[in-house]
């Protein structure tokens, strides 16, 4: 069976550099575990790192955080359904939201559940995902500020997860401005400016951050020590986290293109056949992966020879021509992934998790 590997001293160090990162900068932040999802075996390994904050979007995976240690802030990262609302409150101590009507949902949960129940307010600022217009924000405050059972504990954005809109400097200047408009008209003060995510690292080490961004929510570049600017490694952070390993179940050398009459195939795609790959071979190896369990476009082999050719539902084909090493059946092929893959991978009961 295929399995994916956790590298913990990895994990450690890539904890540490931006967890110094934080501190020296006097920033709050918590891990994003989404990925994980609501794996056990992993939670404990980054509640183990000393982190007092996690954020999820799933409340399942929150209620496990809370039954391995109750004394973690567990953070709810999407506007909460009508139907989650009772737990929410009972296992999430914030949630982002951009409606009034959920609001006083979670407020008068948060009374019977004799909680209260903090808030971000996320406001909308170019990607076009969760969000309150910024016109529209001071009236909304307006109406959620006296709610029983509620604490706004600050404001926050989405960049880059829908549109690829990025958090340049101006974006997270425009961000604490709101902050100071609001903090104007009620006479009170935000705590948290939620501003940072993965995506906006590289603005701290450039030290282009607003300083009114007090508060980040990481997930990508703990587990792949990412520049999504760059798409390069975070120098000082490991891309290598997590490791995918399969097992070859079949090796034949077999013609480069199919033969027959070409239909779509499992993933609706048409075989296209390239002039340069008419009557070639290849050294074939089937490994015990499929679509089930991941997308090839998310793994690279550790072996540079190996080329992945395309998937089925169960198995994954790869090209070991070129492969100085010869490879048996049974032998183990490693790949690295990236975040998407490694999500498709975690949400996966046939894929086993491990840690070294």
């Amino acid at each position: 069976m295929a399995y994916l590997k956790l590298y913990r001293k990895k994990l450690q160090e890539n904890y540490k550099f931006l967890d110094d990162l934080f501190q020296v900068r006097n920033i709050e932040w918590g891990i994003v575990s989404k990925l994980l999802c609501g794996n056990k075996t992993f939670l404990k390994e980054i509640i183990a790192l000393g982190t007092r904050e996690i954020h999820d979007s799933r409340v399942s995976n929150l209620k496990k955080i809370k039954s391995l240690d109750p004394g973690i802030q567990t953070v709810y990262i999407k506007p909460p359904a009508k139907r989650s609302i009772e737990s929410i409150v009972k296992y999430a101590d914030v949630s982002f939201n951009t409606e009034i009507y959920t609001i006083q949902l979670l407020s008068e949960e948060a009374k019977r559940q004799n909680k209260t129940h903090k808030i971000i307010i996320m406001i909308e600022m170019g990607d076009l995902r969760e969000g309150v217009m910024g016109e529209e924000l001071i009236d909304f405050y307006k109406q959620i500020i006296h709610l029983p059972n509620i604490e706004i504990r600050g404001i926050g954005t989405n960049l880059n997860c829908l549109s690829g809109v990025m958090p340049t400097q101006d974006k997270l200047i425009q961000l604490s401005l709101y902050k100071q408009l609001i903090e104007a008209k009620f006479n009170i003060t935000i705590p948290w400016v939620s501003g940072g995510t993965s995506v906006a690292v590289p603005l701290m080490l450039k030290n282009a951050r607003p300083m009114a961004v007090n508060h980040f929510r990481v997930g990508e570049a703990l587990f792949f020590g990412k520049d999504l600017f760059t798409g390069q490694t975070i120098q000082g952070m490991h891309n290598d986290v997590f490791k995918l390993y399969a097992e070859i179940i079949e090796i034949t050398i077999k013609p480069d293109t199919p033969t027959g009459e070409l239909g779509e195939n499992v993933a609706g795609n048409v075989f296209t056949p390239a002039n340069d790959d008419l009557g070639g071979t290849s050294l074939r190896a089937i490994l015990d992966i499929g679509l089930l369990d991941m997308q090839p476009q998310y793994l690279t082999s550790e072996d540079e020879n190996i080329s992945v050719v395309d998937a089925s539902s169960d198995m994954l084909v790869v090209d070991i021509s070129h492969s100085i090493r010869e490879y048996q059946v049974g032998d183990v092929i490693s790949f690295h992934i990236q975040y998407m893959g490694a999500l498709y991978l975690m949400n996966s009961s046939y894929i086993d998790k491990t840690v070294a």
